[in-house]
């Protein structure tokens, strides 16, 4: 490598010519594919409704940055892996950013670093109780119509600190200074209903009953006879937890810790399934149930014990559950509980995707409207993905009438022995084949972040401004281009629709 001059670098391992880089005047963006999630954020007034939660104390005649930009700025960086202010000293003069926060390309820089800081550390906790509400106003206006039930899913997530953080202790669990908030998030929708940052040493259920009972009346007040479903890990399966969903009439599942009771009751189980594994060499899953009551519950309540055996070894698991037929059926009610697993992946894209762990502002309260605004960014993500979803149908093996299928009538689906039953009823084999075909045909529906990152987001483009329009060129050989195309066509259907019910 040889450099010529400041502005010019050359490379010469191409060895026909000489490969050189310069820079350009051109109006350039890496994140055009952001244009589109704008679009569909204008369609649903998503940011306009979170901006309108936050006080802003400020004099209204010296403010140069309103505070929906500002949260523009924000959702929108963290969405394109920008997840901290210092990125924006750099995106501030990006002519896309300017567009998505409301400014033209050729206009003023938009906010500073030291400009988001300040407007993050100004944000006071009635504000930060308003935007817990926006979390559930929205969950609400998602829904075309009142659902028969819904699962809500409760996790405490570790959130590592690194700094002077105020509440930041060390838990010895996790073996680290961090927060521990508490997440709340609905299985059906993927949408996440509340999040709260909790000192880094409480509970792990510290609060969750007040917050559950808070967002069960919410809905309750919206839809009376939705039927809720709530289901936790053993950190939640505590008394007053149980105790709030009995009041308020919620079917609950959650982990119980194991104890020698249960061990010396659920011995039996074990042995029967470490002997059929010996006799049959074939991973065994047993379940029963029965009544129980530890010495801190005032009442007996149902608790299941799933026991395993296989090549691995062996396992037992208990959870403790009033959901109807768990008495009947202790397999099926133990096989919804695990499929609260999903909701680890909530907690992925939370803290991998979105960086929720980039709490770096010294006071509590700022770091808490950090993390809301984490999760906004997650939820408008969450929304896209569900308007561009196209899920492949389920189809026979074959045609009872007329046999195997035609080729072109099998490429859009899933052949499955029984293609009446809903995705989670199917055997494990064809749940899977399933799944990794949608990921080839779908990679969008249920893509996280990244997905959507290299796919969508990360495109360049020239941004050029006349007197009658902005015109943004892309590559015509970018390899996503169809992807790009796609989600605006969904959008245009959206728009479309919404304009015929008004």
């Amino acid at each position: 490598m040889s450099e010529q001059r400041v502005e010019q670098t050359t490379f010469d391992f191409f060895s026909r010519l000489p490969v050189v880089v310069e820079p350009t005047e051109a109006q350039l963006s890496s994140d055009v594919g952001i244009l589109p999630i704008r679009q569909f954020d204008d369609q649903i007034g998503y940011t306009e409704r979170l901006a309108a939660c936050l006080n802003d104390p400020r004099d209204p005649d010296r403010i140069d940055h309103p505070v929906a930009e500002m949260v523009r700025q924000r959702l929108y960086g963290i969405l394109a892996g920008y997840e901290d202010c210092n990125d924006h000293d750099g995106l501030r003069s990006d002519p896309v950013f300017k567009i998505v926060s409301g400014r033209a390309p050729n206009g003023d820089d938009l906010a500073s670093q030291p400009t988001l800081s300040r407007f993050e550390n100004l944000i006071d906790i009635p504000s930060l109780w308003r935007v817990h509400d926006f979390f559930i106003d929205d969950f609400l206006r998602s829904f075309d119509c009142p659902p028969a039930s819904i699962t809500l899913d409760l996790d405490a997530v570790d959130d590592p600190c690194h700094g002077q953080q105020q509440l930041a202790f060390f838990h010895g669990f996790y073996d680290q200074y961090q927060y521990l908030p508490l997440v709340i998030s609905c299985a059906e929708t993927k949408q996440i209903l509340w999040v709260a940052l909790r000192p880094g040493n409480v509970h792990a259920a510290l609060g969750a009953d007040d917050d559950l009972e808070y967002i069960v009346r919410r809905i309750r007040a919206a839809w009376p006879d939705v039927v809720i479903h709530v289901r936790g890990d053993a950190g939640c399966g505590v008394p007053w937890m149980y105790a709030v969903c009995e009041r308020l009439d919620l079917f609950y599942t959650f982990g119980l810790a194991a104890n020698r009771v249960l061990k010396e009751v659920t011995d039996f189980l074990l042995e029967q399934a470490v002997a059929a594994y010996e006799q049959t060499h074939e991973p065994q899953r047993l379940f029963t149930q029965f009544l129980y009551r530890a010495g801190s519950w005032k009442q007996y309540r149902r608790v299941i014990v799933k026991a395993e055996c296989n090549r691995i070894g062996t396992n037992r698991r208990f959870v403790v559950t009033n959901r109807p037929g768990a008495a009947v059926l202790p397999g099926a009610a133990y096989d919804d509980y695990a499929g609260r697993g999903e909701s680890e992946n909530r907690n992925k894209e939370l803290k991998e995707g979105v960086s929720a762990d980039r709490l770096s502002c010294h006071r509590f309260v700022a770091n808490y409207f950090r993390l809301q605004l984490h999760a906004a960014a997650l939820n408008l993500l969450v929304r896209l993905r569900a308007v561009v979803a196209d899920p492949p149908a389920l189809g026979a093996e074959h045609d009872p009438r007329r046999g195997a299928l035609p080729y072109e009538e099998r490429a859009n689906l899933v052949p499955v022995q029984d293609p009446t039953l809903p995705i989670a009823a199917l055997a494990k084999p064809e749940r899977r084949r399933y799944q990794n075909y949608r990921c080839r045909k779908d990679p969008l529906g249920e893509g996280h972040l990244a997905t959507w990152r290299t796919l969508l987001i990360k495109v360049a483009g020239e941004v050029i401004q006349s007197a009658r329009r902005i015109l943004i060129r892309i590559p015509a050989h970018w390899p996503y281009r169809r992807w790009l195309q796609e989600v605006c066509r969904r959008l245009g259907e959206l728009r479309r629709s919404a304009q015929v019910q008004t």
